[in-house]
């Protein structure tokens, strides 16, 4: 991945930091939750195995560095610079909470720790990767919950704001709990399972409803599902039916789904297709598939796309990074915001979880509970392998199913963290 995908500023800081003599300073920066957006009791964390491939693999390609010397912001640069950046990689280290883990307003993610340079143009591309995983994987985590045991396949690519997002997304949503996806490069990439129907343009294609039924059938066999709502939903379903089997499913896509599924699986266990299953899509969200598992409709999976691949009723999230710490020469110096409504902690930090509440600590404090801040990479390489998705996946479901989520998480401080906020304010003052 190109160093150039982040905003111009973090470049012509480094520029800065360079030009300064402060290349062998060590920052440490906080990417952190600031606040939960308004519809949202946590944060579940995704996107870790994608932001250190990005940090492996960083690196200026001549053509790059060309183009960064002929930008008029660069004009007064030293030569230096640039050919600092001809033998530019990321050497430091990366600490963060583990993928699948659910995270609040106030709670760190993750930390970088390296020479200030690398740390400070990492900035844009972690933020951006992580939040929208995050982002998604909290959706999933609802409508899933919703679903009550029913399967929910992630239908979002079409809808996605580009495609690369709708793979990613499709990851993210794994994670949250969905059984499967739709994006063909998601299962190839990550293993995922991959689930699919058809389109209405698969019917309107041929002369009569039937023929394009049979035709499917006999392409997929015992995988074929059926769209039958492409004009009339009921005679759709009873013509899949004078068809028999092999029929995996029909999917209802429009119209009253709680009274269709019903008249569907009458239609069905009318023709001996007891063990076909119905899937309903169309707009759909947490609030509507709970509606309709209340309602006991006979729906076995749901198919949603728009509303979780965008994330769509809490589309954006208060992710910050934050330089925390500064070592110069051995000597360490506490950094903090304290901006109004802004206000960011000194320090690298741990966070410990125990039943009732969390614990946010310094970094290298003992404490009880899970500690959840853990390291990733070590001088610029991996300090242990990755969990794997299935173990990410896992993780969520657990961790979702112990923690109680009836009010806001309770947050405490220690009193180590509590005294060094107090001496960094003192002395920012």
């Amino acid at each position: 991945m190109s160093p150039l995908l982040t905003d111009l500023y973090e470049l012509t800081m480094a520029a800065g930091y360079f030009e300064a003599g402060k290349t062998r300073e060590t920052a440490t920066f906080e990417f952190a939750i600031r606040r939960l957006p308004e519809n949202r009791d946590f944060i579940l964390i995704a996107g870790l195995p994608q932001a250190v491939e990005y940090l492996e693999n960083l690196a200026f390609q001549p053509g790059e560095i060309d183009y960064l010397r002929g930008l008029p912001q660069f004009a007064r640069v030293s030569s230096a610079f640039f050919d600092f950046l001809r033998d530019f990689r990321f050497t430091g280290d990366l600490f963060a909470a583990p993928e699948g883990t659910p995270l609040f307003g106030g709670e760190p993610v993750l930390y970088v720790r390296a020479p200030i340079v690398e740390a400070q143009i990492v900035e844009t591309y972690l933020l951006a990767m992580v939040t929208f995983q995050s982002l998604v994987a909290t959706k999933a985590a609802h409508v899933v919950k919703a679903a009550a045991g029913r399967d929910v396949v992630e239908f979002g690519t079409r809808r996605a704001h580009t495609a690369e997002t709708g793979a990613l997304g499709a990851r993210a949503a794994y994670i949250g709990g969905c059984a499967g996806t739709s994006n063909a490069l998601a299962g190839y990439r990550f293993g995922i399972p991959v689930m699919g129907t058809a389109a209405h343009s698969w019917v309107m294609a041929f002369a009569g409803e039937s023929e394009a039924f049979r035709q499917l059938q006999k392409t997929l066999g015992s995988e074929v599902v059926q769209l039958v709502d492409t004009y009339d939903t009921l005679e759709g379903v009873r013509r899949v039916a004078a068809l028999g089997e092999p029929l995996r499913g029909i999917r209802l896509d429009s119209g009253d789904l709680l009274q269709l599924s019903r008249q569907a699986r009458a239609i069905l266990d009318a023709a001996g297709l007891t063990g076909t299953r119905i899937m309903a899509s169309g707009d759909l969200d947490e609030h509507r598939i709970a509606e309709l598992v209340a309602a006991g409709a006979p729906i076995d999976s749901f198919g949603v796309g728009t509303q979780l691949a965008t994330s769509a009723d809490a589309p954006a999230l208060a992710s910050v990074y934050k330089l925390v710490e500064l070592d110069v020469g051995g000597i360490k110096r506490y950094a903090a915001k304290l901006s109004a409504d802004k206000a960011t902690l000194p320090g690298a930090k741990q966070l410990f979880r125990l039943a009732d509440h969390d614990l946010l600590a310094r970094s290298g404090e003992c404490g009880s509970g899970e500690p959840l801040i853990r390291p990733l990479m070590i001088g610029g390489r991996l300090a242990a392998p990755l969990p794997d998705l299935q173990a990410a996946r896992k993780r969520a479901a657990g961790s979702l199913a112990a923690l109680d989520l009836a009010g806001p998480r309770r947050i405490e401080r220690s009193p180590e963290l509590e005294a060094l906020i107090g001496r960094t304010r003192i002395s920012l003052a």
